[in-house]
């Protein structure tokens, strides 16, 4: 089972945003060339399709899609590969953001 994690600046005081922008994020990810904005994520398994709406930024590490939702003003990521946890980390900073589990 996954780790779920939220990138979020709601446990910060002194800060007058506190909820993460659609705007804010589609500036943010356009500057990384490892990721994507889509509106529906979709899941593939062996016996059927799922697609969910949303506001996702999809980071391609290596042969895999990673999904960040955006959610209510926070970023959601599970952590289904090791590697997500530093870039997790970098988002969290260069959004001078929290990152809780959850």
């Amino acid at each position: 089972m996954n780790q779920r994690f939220r990138i979020t600046r709601s446990m910060q005081e002194n800060i007058t945003e506190q909820a993460i922008t659609l705007e804010e994020c589609k500036d943010y990810f356009a500057t990384k060339p490892d990721f994507t904005y889509t509106e529906v994520f979709t899941v593939k398994g062996t016996e059927s399709t799922m697609s969910i709406k949303g506001d996702f930024f999809m980071w391609k590490h290596e042969d895999l899609e990673i999904p960040f939702r955006l959610y209510m003003g926070d970023i959601y990521v599970a952590v289904a590969n090791e590697a997500v946890i530093p870039k997790m980390l970098e988002i969290s900073s260069d959004l001078r953001a929290d990152v809780v589990e959850g």
